[in-house]
């Protein structure tokens, strides 16, 4: 069934929304997972030094500091949109919570299985297109969705290993993230991959300061700060990117390039912390990532078969 076209009429002042140009986006995942496991790498580092709530506020403080002069001296903070403050509020606090609780686990577990357990993101974006947008989702991706899940089961091993919390809060991560991914083009669009992007940091450190403040310390060394400066300035370019690349390519076509980020992290855990995944965690990785694939190939075809669908009605109904 071909669901009906309806005709939307952008707002005055609004920002057009970009043609879709899946190199572009391509280009912009990539710069995503170069910051991502960049900014992954560095935080784990930091874990022995620095409490990881204490981290994510030093991290969006620093931002907000660099941000808004930079805006200023190049007169965008003023011409930045706020159209859909309620958007920007619910997006800014689930990517708050999803930094706590994925620096939170980047500190305690190793990095390749934090990586794994943090890509079920697509997962949880399907079952949330169909729970709240009436996304239809056929037998086949539920049962891929089924699949991924049991992917993280086998990481997780519930009574086979003592549970650990931190593989909780990957999940619990990746699912914040992902519902705050459905809500970027629509924002994007509206006001602007930049104000998306300080709107989301602003809420972050004004939710983070309070839970902060009573593990409040700051970088002991030259080397803890520069690590911080790393951390921050990977999480700008990766933020914008993320934005960026939804704003210009589909979702199921950015999807398989992100899985690059787990060659880099696993890469970064060997050469850094000497971590070598366990035979779960490579299981539990080739389950999670086959299922999210499948499920980017069913959504693909799902979008070109009604594209045709549309195009042929359209045909039909003539001049």
């Amino acid at each position: 069934m071909v669901e009906p076209v309806h005709i939307n009429h952008a707002p005055v002042g609004a920002i057009p929304a970009p043609v879709r140009d899946n190199l572009r986006g391509v280009i912009w995942i990539l710069i995503s997972v170069l910051g991502a496991s960049a900014m992954s790498i560095g935080v784990k580092a930091l874990g022995a030094s620095i409490d990881s709530r204490m981290l994510v506020a030093l991290r969006a403080g620093l931002s907000v500091a660099l941000l808004l002069p930079a805006l200023l001296v190049v007169r965008q903070l003023r011409a930045m949109r706020f159209t859909k403050p309620w958007l920007h509020l619910t997006r800014g606090t689930l990517i708050a919570v999803a930094t706590h609780l994925g620096f939170y686990t980047l500190t305690e577990l190793p990095l390749a299985t934090s990586a794994v357990l943090m890509m079920t993101a697509p997962i949880f974006a399907t079952v949330i297109a169909a729970l709240t947008q009436n996304e239809y989702v056929g037998p086949r991706r539920w049962g891929a969705v089924i699949v991924g899940f049991l992917g993280a089961i086998v990481i997780l091993r519930p009574g086979l290993a003592p549970l650990d919390w931190a593989m909780v809060t990957a999940l619990g991560s990746s699912a914040c993230f992902a519902i705050a991914l459905t809500q970027s083009r629509a924002l994007a669009e509206a006001d602007g991959p930049v104000a998306a992007y300080v709107s989301s940091v602003v809420v972050t450190l004004v939710l983070s300061i309070p839970v902060a403040l009573p593990v409040a310390s700051l970088p002991p060394t030259a080397l803890a700060w520069g690590l911080v400066a790393v951390v921050m300035v990977s999480g700008i370019i990766r933020g914008i990117a993320d934005i960026q690349a939804y704003r210009h390519a589909e979702a199921s076509v950015l999807g398989p390039v992100t899985y690059l980020r787990l060659v880099l992290i696993g890469f970064g855990g060997y050469f850094f912390f000497s971590e070598k995944p366990d035979i779960y965690t490579y299981l539990g990785a080739a389950i999670i990532v086959g299922a999210t694939l499948y499920i980017a190939r069913r959504e693909a075809m799902s979008r070109r078969q009604a594209r045709a669908a549309m195009k042929a009605s359209e045909s039909l109904a003539g001049p």
